[in-house]
């Protein structure tokens, strides 16, 4: 497999309809937003760990594909892993022990290949990594508004709590914002790829996990949600031909005429530059439509 030999610099649009995209755990798990404007935010590692769930899912069992930062694991359990494989004694300070089983990690491990990791924290040290996928966190393109809601559950937490209330029913909190469509930035760096060995079929993988990552997350919390858009831009060398900020800013979206509170994806207009208009050496790619709301 070859390992990415072009830059990337994308956007990427989703929205949430009646859900809490990504709750803020010192505010109450409340959707995150801006407080200055108000636009509804999605961190990062919120959609990082989606992408992981969904190669997870696509491929289990397959070799090359593990995850390292899983729930329910610790992150020493899959540290030891290439200390076994390799026979290397724990707590090694050699630094091409250290060496062997960070590139150990890296080919086993799609999330170490593609956004890196801080592995050098408990006995079983494989070193640090700098993945070539980064994202920035996600802004809704208007502001968004959360709804607290109160509930209701008739079933009891505990036995003593029953016996101390005559009450029939438990209350609880749930919270959701009408509607967002979000946008976030994404950019891949064929230098790091290099490094950890991020090939091109890890790329396309990348490009199915946003595509489809939503549909295997759905729950009640999160509402609808789903994956609307993907502009990426293509460079023809590794250092790139133009500057991502001014390729991002020619991908714009922006509420229909007449549109005051945005309901769905197609209250919006997306426009994206004319491919004839792009700097030399830079190609536009759609991997997955977008579709109806085409200016």
């Amino acid at each position: 497999m070859s390992t990415v030999e072009n830059r990337y610099d994308f956007v990427y649009f989703f929205d949430c309809q009646d859900g809490n995209p990504n709750g803020d755990p010192d505010a109450d798990n409340s959707p995150r937003f801006d407080p200055e404007t108000f636009q509804g935010l999605v961190s990062d590692v919120c959609l990082k760990r989606k992408i992981r769930d969904y190669v997870a899912a696509a491929k289990s069992g397959v070799t090359g594909y593990e995850i390292f930062v899983q729930s329910g694991h610790s992150l020493e359990s899959k540290q030891k892993q290439p200390y076994d494989h390799l026979k290397i004694a724990p707590k090694s300070t050699k630094g091409e022990d250290i060496q062997k089983a960070r590139e150990w990690m890296c080919q086993n491990f799609f999330d170490v290949r593609a956004f890196g990791a801080v592995m050098s924290t408990t006995d079983f040290n494989c070193g640090q990594v700098r993945g070539p996928v980064q994202l920035t966190f996600a802004r809704s393109i208007d502001r968004v508004f959360a709804t607290e809601h109160g509930i209701t559950r008739v079933a009891y937490t505990k036995e003593e709590k029953k016996a101390a209330t005559t009450a029939t029913t438990e209350m609880g909190r749930k919270h959701t914002v009408a509607y967002g469509l979000y946008r976030t930035h994404g950019f891949i760096n064929p230098v790091f790829a290099r490094q950890t060995g991020f090939s091109e079929d890890d790329l396309n993988l990348l490009w199915k996990a946003l595509e489809n990552m939503f549909d295997i997350d759905h729950s009640a919390a999160r509402g609808l949600m789903a994956a609307r858009a993907l502009c990426v831009f293509k460079h023809r060398s590794a250092l790139g031909e133009a500057p991502a900020h001014k390729l991002l800013e020619l991908v714009s979206a922006r509420l229909k005429e007449g549109v005051v509170s945005p309901r769905s994806f197609h209250d919006y207009a997306i426009s994206q530059p004319d491919p004839a208009s792009l700097p030399e050496g830079v190609e536009l790619l759609t991997p997955f439509a977008i579709a109806a709301a085409a200016a």
